[in-house]
């Protein structure tokens, strides 16, 4: 049984009739039959669209490599300005929203904290309670499923771009259900409304809940990768390569100084739950490394289940500075607007997985820390969850 989405669900209702609309999406806000949100809204009577706003990557995802901004402009074939949230600035301004009566906010989550189309959200929500605005949150499944929760929690001090509050690397919530624990338990104070899908249930990935899949950002092709992803973006915060420039982002980890087979063999021997890791040498066409030789693994995950993505990443961390502890090295700052922070310590939300990793600790001693941190979290987390 396929889901419905949330979108369906608001554009079969009468909620935007009489009204004038900005809506936040990108190429992934489609419905089942592939149809765009904003295509979706031209189409309804009595509904006008004003204003079309972008996250990274742009509205159309057609800038491919992170941390580039993306311009404002104007949309040619639906003649609305489309503004960029990933820009000169990160959240509405009082002239983006002043022909807007209610934001619709209809973006594909991928399940981590280091994803910054949820506070894009949040940057909104934001704004929208500053100017009057009302915002409806279309939800859409959290694609590597509603349950599995991992990972370290952000610590205060640590708030970024790719991570605003103190949740885990792996969350287990859906888009909608994140807009209510930013807006209600961080006190963002917007006038929000969760358009709830129907027919999903937490245990459910995107394929099984029979989901539309349109890449959700340039180096999010597959569901494969978005499975993996909450660990290896870690890799970001290295100078080794996450596998950008690669047709397998993600999944593909490794740098000019690991020998594969060695590497592999390594961390197959941890025998780390639901993965097996496959000797692999790439060239990335851009990014770290570009046009060298890189020697490491592809993951492949053999027990969805079982895997522990997080865990995972942090193994391939102390793994790949094992190979050459000289050649390793942390990725210095600027990153995602921040200037002075490790880039690995506002991934991890913390200094602690770096001083953990340099000190010798293995990737188990590390993740024996995260159950308990996340107990508050836990707690706040069942009040604002919507489905069963």
């Amino acid at each position: 049984m396929s889901v419905t989405l949330g979108s369906t669900h608001l554009l079969s209702s009468p909620r935007l009739k009489g009204r004038r609309v900005g809506i936040v999406s990108n190429p992934a806000s489609v419905d089942h039959e592939f149809i765009h949100i904003v295509d979706r809204l031209m189409a309804m009577r009595g509904v006008t669209v004003t204003a079309i706003f972008g996250p990274q990557h742009g509205f159309r995802s057609d800038v491919q490599d992170n941390m580039i901004e993306t311009p404002h402009t104007s949309d040619a074939v639906r003649r609305v300005p489309v503004y960029s949230l990933y820009s000169d600035t990160r959240e509405p301004t009082r002239d983006m929203l002043a022909d807007v009566d209610v934001l619709v906010i209809d973006l594909q989550d991928i399940g981590s904290r280091i994803y910054t189309y949820i506070y894009t959200m949040a940057n909104c929500l934001r704004a929208c309670a500053r100017h009057g605005v009302e915002v409806i949150v279309c939800d859409r499944p959290n694609p590597i499923g509603g349950t599995a929760i991992e990972g370290p929690m952000l610590e205060p001090g640590y708030e970024s771009f790719v991570g605003q509050f103190s949740i885990p690397m792996r969350h287990g919530m859906t888009i909608g259900e994140l807009a209510r624990l930013f807006n209600d338990h961080f006190g963002l104070g917007a006038a929000v409304d969760v358009m709830r899908m129907s027919g999903w249930s937490r245990a459910q990935y995107a394929d099984e809940a029979q989901a539309p899949w349109v890449m959700p950002s340039p180096n999010m092709p597959t569901l494969d990768t978005a499975i993996v992803y909450p660990g290896t973006v870690l890799f970001e915060g290295t100078m080794a390569s996450e596998g950008r420039g690669t047709t397998r982002p993600f999944e593909l980890i490794g740098a000019p100084w690991v020998q594969a087979e060695r590497l592999s063999a390594s961390l197959n021997a941890r025998q780390l739950p639901g993965v097996h890791f496959r000797p692999a040498v790439f060239e990335p066409t851009f990014q770290k490394h570009a046009h060298v030789t890189c020697g490491g693994c592809q993951m492949h995950v053999t027990d969805r289940q079982r895997f522990q993505p997080v865990l995972t990443g942090v193994a391939l961390i102390e793994a790949v500075r094992g190979e050459d502890p000289a050649a390793f090295a942390w990725r210095l700052p600027p990153y995602e607007y921040e200037h002075d922070k490790w880039p690995i310590d506002i991934l991890a939300g913390s200094p602690a997985l770096r001083e953990a990793i340099d000190s010798g600790a293995t990737a188990r001693d590390i993740a024996a820390d995260w159950p308990g941190a996340m107990r508050d979290f836990l707690d706040v987390r069942e009040r604002v969850l919507l489905y069963d």
